[in-house]
């Protein structure tokens, strides 16, 4: 009889918890392998750090074992803060991309505290303590939490089976997982008897700030005993003879930091606590010895960690949920850009607006005003997110129709000043740059403070457009004149946001303006639609698909004229 060969043994599930530069934490499964870690669209983990390599790094398996390896990066890959090139990874290790304020990782093996706690166990079980909570029922308890936390998709689950085994491990009664609310609240997560019940909140008849109090000075494992003599607010509200406890256990629940190697170690001060479990005993004393503790206080690092993983489980969920309205507003913020622009007649256009990471707020719009008359638009607004992506939509509207007069364009803008200053006190504004180019080749426009756009001669050379104004929706009472350019035939107009000579390389640089005018020089002789790919690719090839902090806005007119000339 053939017998299939035996499968390689594959390594445990595995996760990464990703902290970014301003301590945002969100955990990224490792799966599927390979899995690689870059700037590169596609990759397992994708971080938006123009120093982070496209393909950084790489971790995949070998055996079971999860192996890191550098693949070429620019600025290195690091653990425990030694440079690698190849390193097997341990649970805890830290990995770094060779700059110290950008992002770190933190390599977790899923239910390593928990394999210890039953290694503890399984060394208890061959010398067995005597009294209540023997080895084998504290085996039992500790595999029942194992299956629970494998098969489990609900954390009031988990904390069940967490306060079931600390009862298991202790012998106590009664026991009650709070968590912290905000203040000195602590709300009751789970409540249980040893039985198998849940209890009431009004069970725990200890008060509550007494066991913040607890929690607040708190020392790893901490047991309480209640003076009944005692005076004040150190006093509880019943006596011992009252509450008829014999023993009462408080263990808190502390958020977790990752060290190095296989250790991890937990944050000192009380207020890094997440919550406490509580137990108590009215018959018989609560079992604490033969390694009992310090079993106890691996089942709370268990618990916390837990409660960890729920937390950044939430981030990541909130996260998701803000990238998809963000991936909307988008979308809403594309679809306002114009579907086409003139490719034929005395006027030419062609124009693209590349959106950065989050929303931003720039526009752009080129249309018709009669018959020998164009508009030519190009505004940013002040800082990004929706809000500006608004005002960006409302400056489309604003400024979709005009007139052909220079004494309208100034009305226009002066009322849009108004209005913006109104609606936003000032603490929203925008740049503008809004032309008339009449078929005659005269160009009448306004400059507030805008980029100055850039005019190619025909016959060689080149001007540009300087502002002659203030943004928009900053100073009531700036006025807003017009200029004048005379355009000359097959002279063609360069307008541009600032996220154009802002962009940046993998190294923090900037594009700059001169690297904008090789561009341009470079294509000077092509019609609009090269010019403008030729800008396109000069800022691509420059920036290496590193993420941008603002949009990419280009607009090329070109004027081939035969139009009047002007009287």
């Amino acid at each position: 009889m053939e017998t299939g060969s035996v499968p390689a043994a594959a390594p445990s599930p595995a996760s990464l918890v990703v902290v970014d530069p301003g301590g945002s934490r969100e955990r990224v499964p490792v799966a599927p392998l390979p899995f690689t870690i870059g700037r590169q669209p596609g990759a397992g983990l994708i971080l938006r750090d123009s120093r982070v390599s496209r393909t950084h790094a790489r971790i995949f398996a070998e055996g079971e074992a999860y192996v890191l390896e550098d693949c070429g990066s620019r600025h290195g890959t690091f653990v425990n803060g030694k440079r690698i090139e190849r390193h097997t990874l341990k649970n805890s290790d830290r990995i770094d991309f060779g700059a110290p304020d950008s992002y770190h990782l933190i390599f977790a093996l899923d239910g390593v505290e928990l394999k210890r706690l039953m290694a503890q166990v399984g060394a208890a079980e061959m010398a067995p303590p005597p009294g209540v909570g023997g080895g084998l029922a504290k085996l039992r308890a500790i595999l029942e939490l194992a299956r629970t936390l494998q098969s489990s998709f609900t954390i009031d689950e988990v904390l069940t089976s967490v306060v079931d085994t600390a009862l298991a491990i202790t012998g106590a009664e009664r026991g009650f997982l709070l968590l912290r609310a905000g203040g000195k609240s602590l709300e009751i997560k789970v409540a249980r008897h040893a039985k198998g019940h849940h209890l009431r909140e009004s069970d725990l008849r200890v008060p509550r700030e007494v066991i913040h109090r607890a929690l607040e000075n708190r020392r790893e494992l901490l047991s309480m005993n209640f003076d009944p003599l005692g005076e004040g607010d150190t006093m509880p509200r019943n006596s011992v003879a009252d509450l008829e406890l014999r023993s009462v256990i408080c263990v808190p629940l502390v958020r977790i930091r990752a060290g190095h190697g296989d250790t991890t170690s937990v944050l000192s001060t009380g207020n890094e606590t997440a919550g406490v479990l509580y137990m108590d005993s009215r018959i018989a004393a609560a079992d604490l010895a033969g390694g009992n503790r310090e079993l106890l206080q691996t089942l709370a690092i268990e618990a916390s960690t837990v409660l960890e993983n729920a937390r950044l489980l939430e981030e990541e969920e909130a996260r998701s949920q803000l990238e998809e309205e963000l991936r909307v507003a988008r979308n809403i913020q594309q679809s306002l850009l114009p579907g086409s622009l003139p490719d034929e007649g005395w006027l030419r256009a062609s124009g693209s607006s590349v959106a950065s990471y989050q929303v931003g707020g720039d526009y752009y719009d080129v249309t018709r005003v009669t018959h020998s008359c164009w508009a030519a638009v190009v505004a940013d607004v002040s800082g990004k997110g929706v809000a500006s992506a608004l005002l960006a939509s409302l400056l489309q509207g604003a400024l979709l129709t005009a007139s052909d007069t220079p004494e309208a364009l100034t009305r226009r803008i002066g009322r849009l000043n108004r209005f913006l200053l109104s609606r936003t006190g000032g603490e929203k504004y925008a740049t503008v740059f809004f032309s008339l180019i009449h078929e005659s080749g005269r160009m009448v426009y306004i400059n507030a403070a805008h980029p100055p756009p850039i005019v190619v001669r025909s016959a060689g050379g080149r001007a540009e457009l300087a502002a002659n104004a203030m943004p928009v929706g900053m100073m009531e009472d700036a006025e807003y004149p017009t200029a004048e350019e005379r355009l000359l035939p097959g002279d063609k107009v360069v307008i541009y946001s600032d996220g154009v000579t802002e962009a940046q390389n993998t190294e923090g640089e900037f594009f700059g303006r001169g690297r904008l005018r090789d561009a341009i020089a470079g294509a000077a002789s092509g019609d609009c639609a090269v010019l403008h790919a030729a800008i396109q690719k000069a800022v691509a090839d420059y920036t290496e698909g590193a993420a941008q902090s603002d949009d990419i806005t280009v607009v090329v007119l070109e004027f081939p004229g035969g139009g009047p000339p002007t009287v």
